[in-house]
């Protein structure tokens, strides 16, 4: 399962790419607002990042876009910025269709806000390379999202689309393993749940008790 980092943030994406060698990134409107840079600025310092590699990178349009044609315009001059770019559409019927017309000129997409496996499908049929399941919201809102990733996966080898699931809005070290085991093909989580990810109560009592041995051991 690769990893992605789910921020906008460059320090963030430094750190993930010198530690823990991210294979991607994610990015949304929430987290460009967050970086306190312009849009713009803020995509063109990520896109000097991960220059020379072939690491992907989800860049939102403009989400009060209504219109299919209106989101293939945007999608394209963002695409123009980096190769490593990859055009993030909201799952809707014009969404869709934005996603099919970029995908036919060649250029990468990531269905986004996708909460059910007929709306992944709708997106595989479409072409998106990625599909953004967004669990963590479900589960936050009162839904069960344990079999949604597995279900979503399930139909995709069943009819051999080529549709990557991005495990998404992950929340905590929980979600982050159910991912795997159930067979998401990515995950992109905040740097925070990951930091989190590498540390646990028990392994933090083991290394107590084995600093207490050596302490108490003649050298």
């Amino acid at each position: 399962m690769k990893l992605f980092l789910d921020s906008a943030k460059i320090d963030e994406i430094q750190h993930a790419l010198d530690l823990w060698d991210v294979d991607g990134l994610t990015t949304n409107p929430k987290h460009v607002q967050a970086s306190g840079k312009p849009f713009r600025q803020t995509i063109e310092e990520i896109a000097e990042l991960f220059d020379g590699t072939d690491k992907p990178v989800s860049v939102e349009v403009n989400p009060h876009l209504t219109e299919w044609q209106d989101m293939v315009v945007s999608g394209k001059e963002i695409a123009a910025i980096s190769p490593n770019f990859v055009i993030k559409i909201g799952a809707s019927e014009n969404g869709f269709q934005a996603i099919r017309a970029l995908t036919r000129d060649g250029i990468r997409c990531n269905a986004t806000l996708i909460f059910s496996v007929t709306q992944a499908w709708h997106a595989a049929r479409a072409g998106a390379d990625y599909v953004s399941l967004f669990v963590g919201w479900k589960e936050q809102y009162g839904d069960f999202a344990g079999d949604l990733v597995g279900e979503v996966r399930a139909m995709l080898d069943e009819y051999a689309y080529d549709s990557q699931i991005i495990a998404a809005a992950i929340r905590n070290s929980r979600q982050l393993g159910e991912a795997a085991v159930t067979g998401s093909h990515c995950v992109t989580a905040g740097l925070t749940v990951y930091l989190d990810s590498f540390d646990n109560p028990y392994t933090a009592h083991g290394e107590s008790v084995f600093k207490d041995a050596w302490d108490k051991t003649p050298q």
